[in-house]
């Protein structure tokens, strides 16, 4: 059957067949959706999780295990050995008044040879010294001498040398019979007097540098 005007149902059919909803003015809402249960955790949940285990186990073990850095020790300075410096002693014939240092070296006698002794003493009567005026050292006793040593010990303002095996150490090279001025001491390097014993030129030399001292 052909119904051309909707209307016409009303009379064939009742409304609550024919009538759509929105005709009847009934508003229906469809039903909630349930959410949808999924065993998988959320990815949020999940990375945070992730992220958190990771820290804490560090801090766990960083805590137990770690110990904070130490300072390093300092070692105290090993304290150093105090160096004494021993004046030498000298055993030596006269008493250095005039601070007149005269150098031998004699291998059989403690001071001078008993002819030489009175040689030098004739010497210094003639410059107006006495025996008590200087000081002979026999280096030979001493050897090898230091001048630095003596120069400490005897304080020498006139040094004479006699003979080459009473040069000390030290000194470096002298001239022969050729006195020299230094800051403090005036020095004479001569013959020994085995020299000059057997020899008047070498006395006379000597006793010519003598005079200058």
């Amino acid at each position: 059957m052909k119904v051309d005007n909707p209307q016409a149902f009303r009379f064939i059919m009742q409304d609550e067949i024919y009538l759509l909803n929105k005709d009847k003015g009934v508003n229906i809402t469809p039903p909630a959706t349930a959410p949808v249960v999924t065993d998988k955790p959320e990815p949020a949940t999940a990375t945070a999780e992730v992220t958190e285990q990771p820290a804490q186990v560090a801090a766990v073990v960083k805590e137990q295990f770690v110990s904070p850095p130490q300072p390093a020790a300092v070692a105290a300075p090993t304290p150093q050995p105090v160096i004494q410096t021993v004046e030498a002693e000298f055993n030596y014939l006269g008493k250095n008044n005039k601070n007149f240092l005269v150098l031998v070296n004699y291998t059989a006698e403690t001071h001078i040879a008993d002819t030489h002794l009175a040689a030098l003493q004739s010497i210094l009567k003639r410059k107006d010294l006495d025996l008590d005026d200087v000081a002979i050292l026999n280096v030979n006793k001493y050897a090898p001498v230091k001048l630095a040593a003596l120069a400490a010990f005897f304080a020498p303002t006139r040094l004479v040398i006699m003979g080459k095996d009473a040069l000390p150490v030290g000194i470096g090279n002298l001239p022969l019979n050729q006195p020299l001025q230094g800051k403090k001491t005036h020095v004479l390097y001569s013959f020994s007097f085995d020299e000059m014993m057997s020899s008047n030129d070498n006395k006379k030399i000597f006793w010519e540098h003598m005079k200058t001292l």
